[in-house]
């Protein structure tokens, strides 16, 4: 039997260990923010080799093998049908509406903005989780998403002087591309609500992520897309997105699971900052004065809108 210094020595010497173990599990956590942030300029640059329903099949696939050989494939029977129909088809529908936007830009910096306008879904989340009654808020919560509505508005009308009009024309340029941006943004929200209420605290990722890739494959087997000739470049940009977005999906596993929650939320709120300046680092492209005003609009807005839940 320990004695008392014995049992006291091994209280102080579990209390550093268990906080390092937070503290590795939350830093995990965050490469996750990292990886996701990678995102934008590099599903681009994938639909420019490959196009977008190719491309973004391609990737996904990849994404879907690895995640299964790390998380291992669900079983069925772990899971309400309700989750799995219903969360799978909102899972598959934002992954495909966000890739194939993303492809159809006209323009990288037009990528940029559709990019820009996914970041909807954290104040979304939010709003419709208080609408739905599984989240309290104060007053604080509308005037941060009116924020981050002003901040895409912000970010679509450019250097010109903004009104309904000139916002209206732009996005007519490519209406399919806005469309599907804007709807994948409520479509994650909508997803991340309803996994909230019935995914049981287990995670279907592996298999959506498979969903994912066979609906885009229909879709290019479908379309008039050329014929996939990968080159070293392509190739190598669909590994690489492909283990980040698996390696993302892992590590954010063990951080909310293992890390601290709060901090993880609050810098989940950030991944606008880091996707605007990874991609633009990549495609070369320069965001003006007024993307940049538009980008920390939104992530303002959206920790506004984290700060009304919180008690």
């Amino acid at each position: 039997m320990k004695n008392p210094d014995q049992l006291s020595g091994a209280s102080r010497t579990s209390a550093p260990s268990a906080h390092n173990a937070i503290r590795n599990a939350t830093l995990i956590g965050l490469t996750a923010i990292v990886f996701w942030s990678a995102t934008v300029g590099l599903v681009r640059s994938i639909a420019e080799a490959l196009g977008p329903a190719g491309g973004a099949a391609s990737f996904f696939s990849v994404a879907a093998l690895l995640t299964c050989a790390v998380l291992g494939i669900p079983r069925l029977r772990h899971f309400s049908w309700r989750y799995l129909l219903i969360g799978g088809l909102l899972f598959v529908s934002y992954e495909v509406f966000l890739a194939l936007s993303l492809g159809m830009a006209h323009s990288r910096a037009e990528a940029m903005e559709l990019g820009m306008i996914n970041y909807l879904w954290p104040c979304l989340t939010i709003v419709l989780a208080v609408l739905t009654g599984q989240q309290r808020s104060s007053m604080l919560l509308w005037p941060g998403a009116a924020l981050s509505l002003l901040g895409i508005v912000w970010v679509l009308k450019g250097d010109s002087a903004w009104s309904p009009a000139l916002l209206w024309d732009h996005m007519q340029g490519n209406p399919v591309a806005y469309l599907l941006a804007f709807s994948a943004a409520a479509l994650w929200a909508a997803y991340s609500v309803f996994t909230r209420r019935y995914g049981g605290g287990k995670s279907a990722v592996p298999l959506f992520l498979l969903m994912t890739a066979l609906v885009l494959w229909i879709k290019y087997g479908y379309s008039a897309e050329a014929p996939l000739h990968f080159s070293w470049s392509s190739a190598l940009q669909v590994l690489v997105l492909g283990g980040l977005s698996a390696t993302a999906y892992s590590c954010w596993n063990v951080g909310i699971q293992h890390g601290n929650m709060t901090l993880l939320a609050a810098a989940s709120y950030f991944t606008p900052i880091f996707s605007v300046l990874l991609a633009s680092l990549w495609l070369q492209t320069q965001p003006t004065l007024s993307f940049w005003q538009g980008v920390l609009m939104v992530t303002l807005g959206s920790l506004i809108c984290w700060r009304s839940t919180r008690r």
